[in-house]
């Protein structure tokens, strides 16, 4: 951040670096740089055309099985006490009645602290190796603020932690950060630098903004809130910001910090520096409490001012008409999603039928299976094989099997804690009712068991397609080595198919689809989020389930699943936009 000055730009400069993609390895560093223009500590006001608004429209306690109820274990052991001993005065039975039960009680107690710990300490930061593999346990992003010389200016309600959090943080989960940091922008009375890509060694893909976002659209669309240039300008492009403390790390920016925290830690750097780098920006600001207008200002980023380039609109309509067989109309959502490319143009000499399609969002590569620490019934080659995985990308938990008592296979089934296999996939969707002839689109990357694994779904559900099955070699192959474009391809056709499910409702890529489609849908795209524990239960009896029942039991899950609610206290608008600043539509 930077504040104004004759010889200066009149605005400040934030560099955001980001990568689109659905695979969870490891998440890019992204860096982001600010730069403020007053004294002031509040978001200026700045001239704007009114703009229209419309509006759009906890699993249950369970008894633990390991242990009894304290009432019913204490009867149990009193029953065998033998009955010659008669009887003892009633005083000193209720005493013994309340010791029982308090130390039962204290039993139980102790089981669920002691299983607190243990998945928490999956994700406890001091587990965390240092050096080279920290970069597959830490997500690492960079964000930069400046200042000008003269006069200067002045998270989400936490969810229960899984083991598999680190693993979800996908690059799809850019799109927030992004949207983060113009809301900060805004609030430190800042210009933004268009984002910048640092080049990732796992994924190798040198994809940067221009080549994902439109630049021009992102910039337009914003600048009644914020100023959005290209560069940093010259004078600050040179300057040691590690040695000038200007570099601010996600160690330094707790997760889901309040306004409050950037005005007072954040801005007097700035003001100090000029220019600020943070290191970890993802995540960093919560929902709420949150002034409106900034909360609305980050809904219309990531709905409207985030829009992608040609050619992948253009790839994209591609996937869409061929799937949809050319359906002769489109939707809000696909106008927002392709842009100038929604035309459904029947091709010369061609005749099709309209057709519907589910898209689904199977997350079950290795790396996921890996990381869940779950058991998935292929024996000692299985687990052999997904620990050799773990001992190179995530040697953390290696070390914690190793130190660790861990929660077994078994438990952390029972508790939702693993991913639903393709198995389980197919049989949820055949329990829903979906035919036979339902054309499926299945996004994510390799599957883990390849097309062995991918069996079940074959066999009950011919009509599966991919991106690579419906383009050509020459229409897929300028984006074969980039995988934040081919995610953003698998995006665009969960976001616009007739039904969308996923496998994973944790997934970021899963989260932003079913966002949008919220947000656009009107209430007419369903969305599937599978509750993993329940259905848990439910294939735990697959020896002894007749079908009439596990389809009753999985579709009345399903429901419950899909009740409408307004955006719950400080849970992510981009997953949650049913809000007054969210669903405002801006025309």
């Amino acid at each position: 951040m930077a504040s104004d000055d004759s010889s200066l730009p009149p605005s400040s400069t934030f560099e955001s670096l980001l990568q689109l993609e659905d695979e969870p390895l490891d998440s890019s560093s992204r860096s982001s740089i600010f730069h403020s223009r007053s004294h002031s500590t509040t978001p200026r006001s700045r001239p704007s055309s009114p703009r229209p608004l419309s509006f759009g429209s906890p699993s249950p306690s369970r008894s633990n099985p390991l242990f009894p109820s304290p009432g019913g274990l204490y009867g149990s052991l009193r029953s065998l006490r033998p009955k010659h001993l008669g009887r003892r005065k009633k005083g000193s039975q209720g005493r013994r009645r309340t010791r029982g039960i308090l130390m039962w009680s204290g039993v139980v107690a102790f089981f669920f602290l002691m299983n607190w710990w243990m998945f928490s300490r999956l994700q406890d930061p001091a587990l965390r190796p240092s050096g080279k593999d920290s970069a597959f346990l830490n997500r690492t992003a960079t964000a930069q603020t400046y200042l000008d010389n003269g006069s200067s200016n002045g998270k989400r309600k936490r969810v229960h932690r899984v083991m598999f959090t680190r693993l979800l943080a996908l690059a799809a989960h850019a799109l927030a950060e992004i949207c983060n940091a113009v809301a900060i922008t805004r609030l430190l009375n800042a210009t933004l630098v268009v984002p910048k890509f640092l080049y990732n060694s796992v994924w190798r893909d040198t994809s940067q903004f221009s080549d994902i976002y439109q630049e021009e659209h992102f910039i337009n669309d914003l600048k009644a809130d914020i100023p959005i240039v290209k560069e940093l300008p010259v004078e600050l492009q040179s300057l040691d910001l590690e040695a000038m403390s200007s570099l601010v790390t996600d160690a330094e920016v707790m997760k889901e910090s309040k306004p409050s925290f950037y005005v007072k830690k954040v801005l007097p750097i700035l003001l100090k520096n000029r220019v600020i780098h943070f290191v970890g920006f993802g995540n960093r600001l919560a929902f709420d409490p949150i002034p409106f207008e900034l909360q609305r200002l980050r809904c219309r980023c990531n709905f409207h001012a985030l829009r992608f380039v040609h050619k992948i609109q253009e790839t994209g309509a591609l996937l869409v008409q061929r799937m949809q067989h050319h359906r002769p109309y489109s939707t809000p959502l696909e106008h927002n999603l392709l842009g100038q490319f929604t035309d459904k143009a029947v091709p010369d000499g061609k005749k099709m039928v309209p057709a519907k399609y589910l898209a689904l969002h199977l997350r079950f590569e290795i790396d996921m299976a890996a990381y869940s620490m779950c058991y998935f019934g292929g024996g000692k080659d299985e687990e052999e094989e997904l620990e050799a995985f773990r001992a190179v990308h995530f040697p953390a938990l290696t070390l914690l099997r190793k130190t660790t008592k861990v929660p077994s296979a078994g438990f952390l089934r029972s508790e939702g804690k693993c991913p639903l296999t393709p198995e389980e996939s197919v049989l949820m969707l055949a329990a829903l009712g979906f035919k036979r002839s339902t054309r499926i689109y299945i996004a994510g990357a390799e599957i883990y068991g390849g097309k062995l694994r991918m069996a079940a779904i074959s066999r009950l559900y011919p009509n599966i397609a991919t991106k690579e099955s419906l383009l050509s070699s020459s229409e897929i192959e300028p984006f074969r080595n980039y995988s934040s474009q081919l995610a953003a391809l698998d995006f665009i056709m969960c976001a616009a198919a007739d039904a969308f499910a996923m496998t994973d409702s944790g997934s970021q890529l899963s989260s932003l689809v079913s966002g949008y489609r919220m947000y656009y849908g009107g209430g007419k795209l369903p969305t599937i989020r599978p509750n993993k524990r329940r259905l848990a239960s439910i294939f735990s009896k697959n020896g002894t389930i007749e079908w009439k029942e596990f389809e009753d039991r999985v579709r009345k899950t399903i429901r419950q699943t899909k009740q409408v609610h307004e955006r719950p206290i400080a849970r992510s608008i981009y997953r949650h936009p049913r809000c007054p600043e969210c669903m405002c539509r801006i025309e």
